[in-house]
């Protein structure tokens, strides 16, 4: 699902609201995370998930062209855990005739 589907979907389940105040909500909602993320902070919705930062190190890596040892920088990358509910609600869709473990 992109951002538009789900601006599609809320606008056709909330008649009361049009295009523009959905789109305007789910971008509100999409950009409080993105800053609360930026400075730090985790998010934690319960049933869903909760979103955090993590902390990837300095290492040492390889040019792929020219095989050259380049050191890569520290990096901060958000992460998402999904909550119980979550997992559980993907699983119960998980068909039967699928293993689990492919």
């Amino acid at each position: 699902m992109t951002r538009s589907d789900l601006v599609a979907h809320l606008s056709e389940r909330f008649s009361q609201l049009t295009q523009r105040d959905t789109e305007f909500a789910v971008k509100t909602i999409l950009d409080a995370m993105s800053d609360a993320l930026a400075r730090g902070h985790r998010i934690e919705i319960r049933g869903f998930g909760s979103f955090s930062i993590n902390r990837r190190p300095p290492r040492t890596g390889r040019n792929p062209r020219s095989g050259e040892q380049v050191m890569i920088p520290e990096k901060l990358v958000p992460h998402f855990k999904p909550g119980k509910a979550l997992r559980e609600a993907v699983d119960a869709q998980l068909p039967a005739d699928t293993p689990a473990s492919e």
